[in-house]
């Protein structure tokens, strides 16, 4: 069976058990600052699983890109000398958001596995976490996997976890057993490291909430979280236990042989390339459509780590050009009829591709002879030092992993800290380079290029289109004749509509043309305080320096910036009018989305302020007053009235825009009235340091669609109460009054059980030294001191210990008779029995409370006060 045919089958199948089927998100984790890729299937489903999002369907299934090669992941190393590693890997997934638990996650895997895929049955081995009965009951009993075929597994493998806290629940994982004739044993076992067994299939089953205290708090709706690689399972369908050998690797192999001209399978050195090629190609081709580009830092970084161990492992097989670009083409058939999006960047890509090799192979040779020099003057068992390790990275392009991968059969080792020495101080030379006002860290070509032609001329006022003659282009910081298709630079013109970021505006995207050439402009940015620098990349022809052009500003975008930008003007004059004359601006930014305005408060604004704040501000719009802008001096402006803005810089001549009762200095784009603006609408107020607040705001269409999403919200609260929208309100606090009455009753039954529980109880009491002694386990109490109270009222002497299980914490309460204080302490017995159950607690000679947090062992701790009172 193909690997694509596993995954399709995989997809139908949950499909028919009513499961969504979610099309793969990027390899970029959008929304999750804590991951550099996307690296198990449950990632989009993330923020579900943690009760922050809700989908239209409660059961999914995915066939999901994943990348391990940065960070805490990192196969990088490892990728061509084993049979299961890689940087890129699929990983098919079925999910359930509190629908389905254990029993019909298990039964639809084994489903799957031995009807829908034919899998002899007795080849399947299973583990669970070695304190999950229930899962363990269900493989055993009614799946009937015999006892010899189940293994019990602690948490380092078998308990998974979303981080420190939150979601987290055991697993059970099942194992395709390869046959006797491959090496290595069932987990748990000494052996098990071997590739008999592998793991083709994990189900997580999420039923706890770690808080930070590491307590285990039960799930209100526990979820479901499985992952099954595709590639693993190609293998154990295909009948080898090595990864590289199904179907879609060998097709990938067999091209990288096509192109190189080495044969698979002659030399175990060149296998590993060969191997390395085709695993290289996916990540690297997969990251490029998702959007990802080679650079030095971030994912980019990683992109190009990737890249260049494909390239040297190339040169091993006797590529002395570039030639990965040319696979990609084998990739897009194998994957792009599943993956869209592959095929569509597959020009681009081979673009990037060709041009990075293209640069690294220049370096590749001198770095490679660096690299044997170092080794010779390191000898056998030496070091090479940190300092060589920085020449190879900064000047050859040799990530340490490379050097690493290098040397990996040569007996040498590298001083990573003297590394490390070498790469602080050079961040430290670049943060000393972005000191002040951060020109000086500013491309030498720029500065020439502003001494020979001057500023650019900014027409963005009055048009969003215009011609200009470009003056420069800068290409990796330095000077260029002309920019060709595919490459990034700067771009620089004598006039250009195309405003440059500065005081808090964002810069303007758009297009270049000129001569059938399209140079698309990605930002802008206004440096040495009047060249504006168009930042992009040319996507047609070439672009050549001294040409005439046409510049055109994305009309939509600017007209969104517009609104927010002259908004920010509305609401500072407002907060200042609302809040008082202490307030001023401490930052802002102005983007098409959305505006955020930093300044000086030293409390929250309250829900009054913010309603009047909002008030103020649509009225202003509502007035649709003109806004006009004034040129004059510095000083006329500041004595007309107008506010001068945090951290702008300002020239000899200032704009002075007014708006309403708004008057302020700002070079920035405006509206032409206020009306403009459309609707105002603040959605967030926060604190930043201390004595500085922060406003987030939308206008126009955003802020509309703000409002119609809470009426829909409304409308479908009303839904459910089977009221008017209106009635809302009343009919929510209705209902909290009949929920307070309802608990009430609940609280007065639950202690009249308890009073009829501690009749029964009190006959219980055994005789200790004369002593009467009570000890008992109870549930449901919801007044513990109260409980014990009555106890002793009711046992007239004598000393009483109860304990409750509460999940996977237990309670314990200990009472004296005020008779025989002098001869027991509460606090004490409590003490000494909270430490059997993991815990401690204390307090006064009549009464002391305690908690522990092995609920398993309360049955012994009560039975231990006994002893303690013969003590």
């Amino acid at each position: 069976m193909k690997t694509s045919e596993i995954r399709k089958k995989f997809l139908d199948y949950y499909a028919g058990k009513g499961h969504e089927v979610v099309a793969s998100s990027s390899l970029v984790p959008h929304g999750d600052p804590t991951l550099m890729f996307t690296n198990a299937g449950m990632v989009p489903f993330k923020h579900v699983f943690l009760g922050n999002e809700t989908r239209s369907y409660v059961t999914a299934a995915s066939s999901q890109k994943c990348v391990r090669a940065g960070g805490k992941h990192n196969d990088l190393e490892n990728v061509g000398h084993t049979s299961r590693h890689h940087t890129f890997f699929e990983m098919l997934g079925n999910f359930s958001f509190g629908d389905y638990f254990k029993q019909q996650a298990i039964a639809y895997a084994w489903e799957f596995l031995t009807l829908e895929m034919k899998l002899d049955t007795t080849r399947l081995f299973v583990t669970v976490y070695e304190e999950d009965d229930e899962a363990y009951d269900i493989w055993a009993k009614e799946i009937g996997i015999p006892a010899d075929r189940i293994a019990r597994i602690g948490a380092k493998d078998n308990f998974w976890s979303m981080g420190d806290t939150g979601p987290c629940g055991p697993c059970s994982e099942i194992f395709f057993d390869h046959g006797e004739n491959i090496p290595g044993g069932p987990p748990g076992t000494p052996e098990e490291d071997g590739d008999r067994y592998v793991e083709i299939w994990n189900l997580v089953f999420m039923q706890y909430d770690r808080d930070e205290e590491g307590t285990l708090n039960p799930l209100p709706k526990p979820s479901v979280d499985t992952g099954m690689g595709l590639e693993r399972m190609a293998a154990v369908m295909q009948g080898t236990h090595d990864n590289y050998s199904i179907d879609l690797f060998k097709n990938l192999i067999a091209a990288a042989c096509d192109v190189t001209g080495v044969k698979f399978g002659e030399s175990d050195e060149q296998d590993v390339s060969l191997r390395v090629l085709a695993d290289h190609l996916r990540s690297v081709s997969f990251l490029m459509a998702d959007g990802v580009l080679p650079s030095n830092e971030g994912r980019g970084f990683v992109l190009r780590r990737i890249l260049r161990r494909a390239c040297r492992h190339g040169r091993l097989l006797g590529m002395n050009e570039a030639f990965i670009y040319k696979l990609v083409d084998a990739l897009v058939r194998e994957m792009g009829s599943h993956f869209i999006e592959l095929a569509e960047a597959q020009a681009n890509i081979e673009q990037v591709v060709r041009i990075e090799e293209e640069r690294f192979i220049k370096t590749l040779d001198k770095g490679l002879k660096l690299v044997e020099q170092a080794v010779d003057d390191a000898g056998a068992g030496g070091t090479i030092p940190g300092k060589t390790l920085f020449t190879l990275y900064d000047t050859f392009g040799f990530p340490t992993d490379l050097t690493a991968d290098i040397l990996r059969n040569r007996n040498v080792g590298l001083d990573m800290d003297g590394f490390e020495v070498c790469m602080e101080a050079q961040r430290k030379r670049a943060r000393a380079a972005w000191g002040g006002s951060g020109e000086s860290a500013i491309p030498k070509a720029l500065y020439e290029l502003r001494e020979k032609h001057g500023p650019t001329e900014f027409l963005g006022y009055s048009t969003l289109s215009a011609e200009g003659v470009i003056t420069g282009l800068i290409k990796d910081n330095e000077a260029v004749a002309t920019l060709s298709e595919g490459e990034e630079g700067w771009l620089i013109a004598n006039q250009t509509p195309f405003y440059g970021e500065s005081g808090g505006q964002a810069g303007d995207t758009g297009m270049i043309t000129v001569d059938g050439a399209l140079f698309t402009v990605t930002d802008t940015k206004k440096l040495l305080s009047d060249l504006f620098v168009h930042i992009g990349k040319v996507d047609k022809g070439s672009v050549a320096s001294g040409g005439t052009a046409h510049f055109e500003v994305e009309g939509i975008r600017r007209d969104s910036i517009r609104r927010n930008h002259t908004a920010t003007h509305l609401m500072h004059a407002v907060l200042r009018d609302v809040l008082g004359d202490h307030v001023k601006q401490a930052g802002s930014l102005v983007n098409s989305e959305r505006l955020r305005f930093d300044f000086s408060h030293h409390q929250p604004v309250s829900l009054e302020e913010k309603a009047q704040i909002e008030a103020d501000v649509n009225a202003a719009i509502w007035a649709n007053d003109a806004v006009e802008t004034n040129l004059m001096t510095q000083d006329e402006a500041i004595a007309s009235g107008a506010m001068a803005l945090f951290g702008e810089k300002y020239g000899d001549e200032v704009r002075v825009v007014s708006a309403g009762f708004s008057t302020e200095l700002c070079g920035g784009t405006h509206v032409s009235r206020t009306g403009d603006i459309g609707p105002f609408r603040i959605v967030s107020e926060a604190g930043i340091a201390a004595g500085v607040r922060r406003i987030e705001a939308v206008t126009g269409e955003v802020a509309y669609q703000s409002f119609v999403n809470d009426v829909n919200t409304l409308n479908e609260v009303a839904g459910l109460l089977k009221v008017r929208p209106f009635e809302a309100s009343d009919a929510t606090a209705g209902l909290q009054t009949k929920l307070k009455a309802e608990s009430r009753i609940v609280a007065s039954l639950t202690a009249k059980s308890a009073t009829s529980m501690l009749d029964d109880l009190i006959d219980t009491a055994i005789d200790v030294n004369g002593i009467k002694l009570l000890t008992a386990e109870v549930s449901g109490i919801s007044d513990f001191r109260d409980f014990m109270d009555k106890a002793k009222g009711k046992l007239k002497s004598g000393v009483i210990v109860f304990g409750m299980k509460n999940g996977p914490k237990v309670q314990l309460i200990a009472g004296v008779t005020k008779d025989l204080t002098d001869q027991y302490h509460a606090g004490n017995i409590v003490r000494e029995v909270a430490m059997i159950c993991g815990g401690k607690g204390g307090g006064k000679p009549d009464m002391a409370m305690a908690g522990g947090t092995e609920p398993d062992k309360l049955k012994e701790a009560l039975a231990s006060v006994v002893g303690l009172l013969k003590d």
